[in-house]
């Protein structure tokens, strides 16, 4: 039984951590920054 316990535990843990490594990871803080109208020209050339 406390095998059971315990694998029910680390599917738990595995799945808690591939969210937050998925959610946290690294955006980048270009797209979330709103654009300047001198920057978007700057882009578009």
């Amino acid at each position: 039984m406390w095998i059971l316990m315990i694998e029910a535990c680390v599917a738990f843990f595995l799945l808690v951590f591939i969210v937050w490594w998925t959610m946290y990871q690294g955006k980048p803080k270009d797209r979330d920054a709103p654009k300047l109208p001198a920057q978007q020209d700057q882009q578009d050339r």
